[in-house]
């Protein structure tokens, strides 16, 4: 049986886990759901606003087709201190893609969430152009580099909001449901092997291309590198683990003061970073959990006749 229930959709930072987003949206556009407000903070906010945009159909095609070495292509190094990747070449090929949209012109409510690096504020972008906050808000510090906009240097917005619920406390909607990329690890995924890499070596070492260059980065000149024990995390793999680890204790906090209505948890470990060659597998894991969350709610009751005064006091607290 279709649902014909509103949503308010939020859609939370996590690296390729983002390609879930695509397989949520998927699941409740199939069974009758109608999205009509999305909340998203990095590859929460790309994910939405593309969809917003009506275009996910195009990027789901373009991002199934990706291999290693296609992501390796779309990171243009920066060699700067204030991030690896300048992301222009990235978002240039998402506005060929999509179309150069302003947020006003989008067909239901939608907001990026970034933060402003010098203040730590978190900023809400809902109106100027969408790609401006798209790219904002995908800033990963130390990866990405800032993103000067509207006079202010606005990094990801999973820094202070990984799961922006906030957003879309004013909806009138029948339901908040939030997807979190940053759920507890799952002992099924670590038994799930990586796909096999493509037979030419070059298409299989991109990510131990990334990590060589980070480090490298690092090293003092002239000085050999330290023998490292086969166990041992790089540059690379500290600050992922970190950053996971930041946003997994602030999206708690954040899923405590705002309760939503469903979450949608998609485990930490389900993916690495920039796994996005991934996409079939995250897409199809987003498909699943999205309906087991909604499954489990719809046979235990609605969890709330009125949700929308429920979201009035947790404003009001």
């Amino acid at each position: 049986m279709q649902s014909s229930m509103s949503v308010s959709l939020v859609l939370g930072s996590g690296g390729a886990r983002g390609l879930a987003h695509i397989g949520v949206i998927n699941y409740l556009e199939e069974n009758g759901y109608r999205i009509r407000s999305v909340a998203g903070a990095s590859m929460g906010a790309l994910v939405g606003g593309i969809w917003a945009a009506g275009r996910l159909t195009d990027y789901t095609d373009w991002v199934l087709a990706l291999t290693r070495f296609d992501v390796f292509k779309l990171l243009d190094f920066s060699f700067s201190w204030s991030g690896l990747i300048k992301g222009e070449r990235i978002i240039e090929l998402l506005r060929d893609l999509v179309g150069d949209r302003n947020i006003e012109s989008l067909p239901i409510s939608y907001t990026a969430v970034a933060t402003d690096l010098d203040s730590g504020k978190e900023i809400w972008l809902n109106q100027g152009n969408l790609f401006d906050a798209i790219r904002a808000s995908i800033a990963i510090p130390t990866f990405f580099t800032p993103h000067s906009y509207l006079g202010r240097r606005l990094v990801d917005g999973g820094l202070v909001n990984p799961v922006p619920i906030a957003p879309t406390l004013k909806d009138v909607t029948d339901l908040t449901i939030a997807v979190n990329l940053i759920g507890k690890a799952s002992p099924e995924m670590e038994d799930q092997p990586e796909p096999e890499p493509p037979p030419e070596d070059r298409l299989s070492t991109y990510q131990s291309r990334i990590r060589r260059f980070i480090d490298g980065l690092y090293k003092s000149e002239g000085r050999p590198e330290a023998p490292r024990e086969e166990d041992e995390l790089g540059l690379f793999d500290v600050l992922n683990r970190s950053f996971d680890t930041m946003q997994s204790t602030v999206a708690k906090l954040k899923l405590a003061a705002y309760t939503p209505d469903v979450v949608v948890e998609i485990p930490r470990n389900a993916c690495g970073m920039l796994d996005f060659f991934r996409a079939e597998e995250m897409i199809s894991l987003g498909r699943r959990l999205a309906e087991e969350a909604l499954g489990r709610r719809n046979g235990q009751g609605r969890p709330a006749l009125f949700p929308i005064l429920s979201h009035i006091r947790q404003a009001d607290s």
